[in-house]
């Protein structure tokens, strides 16, 4: 463990070098990636400085007590054994999991998208209330969201929302939400009480930066039309609504829920670049076993992942074999055990994968 801290803390001085330079700065997205590692080798740091301490700690204790020449402070050390004892086991837990290998991706903001899947409008309608989850657990966690495009159900709710989420770290929680939800509740619509079950498809993509993706505009075909949906002043009038076509890629992006053109084509392009950065993203992935093989992992869309049960008030996370009975905290934004509980099942099989004997 003290060996593989030492590699990091060489690291950090290094890096702590690198960020004052000039020229590291001048390079932005060097100067970006190296600012995100200085921050994460720091708190490795900081928690490595407190397990060396207590390590210290343990040893002088261990000494007073060997020496055995004042009872009073050999008392005191082993009081100050014992505790040391308990804390060291914790904190090597936590150093395992700090130095684990970050995914570079998880630092990123995201995009997500939303679709109603099976159910007609109670599909559509549980597409809202899974929006409305994340953008609750998004503002207890700090991070601001903004609608890129939505398309309205007849009943309420979503047939689709995409929209993006920016913040501290936002991927490395979010990924996980990727794949298929399902709710099993009596609809608004059923008169007899019965149960349904439906469902929706989320997907999670971390959002690219400029320097990730460069974005041929001579290769995308924009077209403007009015836009679609519920009326207003000028919604449906102006040619505000944008979509774009990507030749190369046969990808076509919409959107229209600002009343400016200009708006709605800079929103356009950064999902249509997101969604390009993910195409190559997904095909780095595939060489990656230990990505593929996880089971938490974001690749498999079609994967049923959760399912949301309102009778019995229940919320059961399948991946890890998690059972909530607190389903009104959770579609109120409160998935907090089950982010962790799938980062924990994720890192796990992480260490184990890499082999690491720390």
């Amino acid at each position: 463990m003290l060996d593989k801290i030492r590699v990091f803390k060489q690291r950090f001085d290094e890096v702590s070098d690198l960020i004052i330079q000039p020229d590291i700065i001048m390079d932005q997205k060097r100067y970006v990636k190296l600012n995100k590692e200085y921050k994460d080798l720091g708190q490795i740091v900081d928690k490595a400085k407190e397990y060396e301490t207590i390590l210290t700690n343990s040893e002088e204790a261990k000494e007073i007590i060997a020496d055995g020449s004042d009872a009073e402070m050999v008392e005191m050390a082993k009081m100050e054994l014992e505790e040391c004892n308990l804390q060291i086991p914790k904190l090597e837990e936590e150093l395992k999991f700090m130095l684990i290998p970050k995914d570079p991706e998880d630092a990123k903001n995201v995009i997500v998208e939303i679709r109603a899947g099976t159910g007609g409008d109670e599909a559509s309608i549980f597409a809202g209330d899974l929006y409305r989850m994340y953008t609750k657990y998004a503002s207890d966690r700090g991070w601001k969201t903004e609608v890129e495009n939505s398309n309205e159900g007849t009943s309420g709710g979503f047939k689709e929302i995409i929209f993006s989420v920016n913040g501290a770290d936002v991927y490395g929680d979010m990924k996980f939400e990727s794949g298929v939800h399902r709710v099993q509740r009596v609809p608004q619509t059923e008169t007899q009480g019965r149960v349904h079950t439906s469902a929706a498809t989320v997907i999670v993509l971390p959002e690219a930066e400029e320097f990730d993706v460069q974005l041929d505009m001579s290769e995308v075909r924009i077209e403007r039309t009015t836009s679609t949906g519920p009326g207003g002043q000028s919604v449906n009038t102006t040619y505000s609504a944008i979509k774009l076509h990507h030749e190369p890629t046969g990808m076509i992006v919409s959107c229209q829920d600002q009343k400016s053109s200009h708006k709605n084509l800079e929103k356009a392009i950064k999902v249509l670049r997101t969604r390009l950065y993910e195409m190559e993203l997904a095909k780095k992935l595939a060489a990656d076993s230990a990505k593929r093989k996880s089971m938490v992992s974001s690749g498999d869309r079609s994967a049923k992942i959760r399912t949301y049960n309102y009778p019995q008030g229940r919320v059961t996370e399948h991946r890890i074999g998690l059972t909530l009975y607190d389903l009104s905290n959770v579609i109120n934004g409160d998935i907090h055990k089950i982010v962790e509980g799938l980062k924990l099942a994720e890192n796990t099989e992480r260490l184990k994968e890499l082999g690491e004997a720390l």
